[in-house]
């Protein structure tokens, strides 16, 4: 039969296991999940500098959220977004949507024309350019920010992009 002593010892191993599988629990859904569930529930990144890949000239990020990723070239910047709750403008001459797809070049800023479903939210394989984040390729900016993303060219002609809105700079 087991005494007193045993059971509590027993007691104490057990609690012990508990509390460190729910540390490795609370560790692994946090670092598993590092976009917020809200865009601008997270806080900004002190960082600087960009997390994105070069494909060539290109180079290729989403936000956090995923909603809106952006490809940027010596060429230009093109962003999508997925989720729109703003009234798209009007692009003279489409029959397809519009509101989605936004392109900054050497000649300013348009919507684009888009025939087809909207773009989707940007898949894992994409990196993140965390908030507070800059990439830049050729003359263009882009920054990152809870609030969407900003887009400019070296004489700041360019775009705010978010969910809610989008602004036409300067």
């Amino acid at each position: 039969m087991a005494t007193r002593r045993t059971i509590r010892t027993w007691v104490v191993i057990d609690a012990v296991l508990v509390a460190v599988f729910l540390v490795l629990l609370v560790v692994t859904l946090v670092s598993g999940d590092d976009e917020p569930a809200d865009p601008g529930a997270g806080p900004p990144s002190g960082s600087p500098t960009a997390v994105a890949t070069r494909a060539g000239d290109a180079t290729e990020f989403a936000l956090p959220s995923g909603n809106i990723a952006c490809t940027m070239a010596a060429s230009g910047v093109t962003c999508t977004i997925a989720s729109i709750t703003y009234d798209p403008p009007a692009v003279a001459g489409c029959t397809g949507d519009t509101g989605h797809v936004l392109v900054l070049n050497d000649d300013g800023f348009a919507f684009d024309c888009v025939n087809g479903a909207a773009p989707s939210v940007a898949g894992d394989d994409v990196p993140v350019l965390e908030y507070g984040s800059s990439a830049t390729a050729g003359g263009y900016t882009c920054t990152s920010a809870t609030d969407g993303v900003t887009c400019t060219d070296d004489a700041g002609v360019g775009f705010k992009l978010a969910r809610a809105s989008w602004e036409e700079l300067p």
